[in-house]
């Protein structure tokens, strides 16, 4: 294992961080910054061609991501205490568990309820937690967390991440091990709120090859059951098409993929296949965020809000291991024995 990185005073407000010094012989490392905190937790620069991106320690959040100085995701100041889930890790679940509460092995389990307004437990356990920045490169950073055992979840998970810029973009890897006694029900997903270019999400066009949507009840997004993209107006996007006034917050399910290299296009025999989101602004640019099969579901969601700066301003596209409440219905839920593990990665790349 390598040294830890050095730590980096933090400068004064307004002002760049410095490079942190690397050790001789070490690969180039990002610059990071610990002391005196910023709201959002340590922060870790990322650079590799274009790409540009911010990491923050609290929830080990993707603050922001840049190509050539164009936004690729909704971003937010390091100072600033996170908008909601924007750019967060969702573990051990994504989406709601309804009511908070589920069973397991016949044991009743009550999660706290975060999404008070329907009555839910959304989006995990760790993305309020402030992670561990294990390394910093120039272009690498690694993060852990370890979810202690709570009376509504009581299972121990070690969570890591890795994020790294390469040519094609920004890839994130995410593990969870369990490191207690018991089989641990998990789900996880990213919630980046995609950036295609100019305007907002009406203005933009939307690309996804899914063959299904999970239908919800209007008022507390309750799961009712999977439907065909077909049968509701502006859900089939297996062809892309102009977003409008459309409102969507759903998952989205039955995912077609193809062996597709983010540059030089289909690949040859072997090639991973990946499922591709595409988001494209007027003027042709956007962006992709691409995942593999242990993500066989994906939440997005136009972002409505009331605050007229807020609103409609990114697509949110959350590649999911599960759908909402796989904790009650089981559907596509990862069940870690103790010891095992479970990875799931997606990229990010602009175009």
């Amino acid at each position: 294992m390598s040294e830890p990185t050095p730590v980096a005073s933090v400068p004064p407000p307004g002002s760049t961080p410095p490079a942190v010094a690397p050790a001789p012989g070490a690969p180039p490392t990002a610059r990071l910054v610990t002391s005196a905190l910023p709201v959002s937790g340590a922060q870790v620069v990322l650079e590799r061609g274009g790409y540009r991106a911010e990491v923050a320690g609290v929830g080990a959040t993707l603050r922001t991501l840049t190509f050539e100085g164009r936004d690729l995701v909704v971003p937010f100041d390091a100072d600033e205490v996170r908008p909601g889930f924007r750019g967060a890790l969702l573990a051990p679940w994504p989406n709601r568990v309804t009511d908070g509460r589920y069973e397991r092995d016949g044991v009743e389990h009550q999660l706290p309820l975060n999404e008070v307004e329907r009555g839910h437990a959304l989006h995990g356990l760790a993305h309020w937690a402030d992670w561990t920045i294990d390394q910093a490169q120039a272009a690498r950073a690694s993060a852990s967390f370890v979810l202690a055992p709570s009376d509504g979840y009581p299972w121990r998970l070690a969570l890591s991440v890795v994020y790294e810029l390469t040519d094609d973009g920004l890839t994130t890897t995410v593990t969870a091990r369990n490191a207690g006694t018991g089989v641990a029900p998990y789900g996880t997903a990213p919630h980046p709120y995609l950036v295609a270019g100019e305007g907002r999400v009406d203005d933009w066009t939307f690309t996804l090859p899914a063959a299904s949507y999970l239908e919800v009840t209007d008022d507390r997004l309750v799961p009712v059951g999977t439907r065909p993209v077909g049968d509701r107006e502006g859900f089939d996007f297996r062809e892309g098409h102009a977003i409008g006034d459309l409102f969507v917050d759903h998952a989205f399910t039955d995912l077609a993929s193809a062996a597709v290299d983010a540059v030089d296009g289909p690949a040859g025999p072997g090639q991973e296949a990946r499922v591709t989101a595409t988001v494209t602004a007027r003027d042709g640019h956007g962006v992709t965020m691409s995942w593999g099969a242990e993500l066989p579901w994906v939440q997005v969601h136009t972002a409505d809000r009331p605050e007229p700066e807020n609103d409609r301003i990114g697509l949110a596209v959350e590649p999911m291991t599960c759908p909402p409440d796989a904790f009650n219905s089981g559907d596509d839920l990862v069940l870690l024995a103790p010891g095992e593990a479970h990875t799931a990665s997606w990229t990010i790349t602009a175009f």
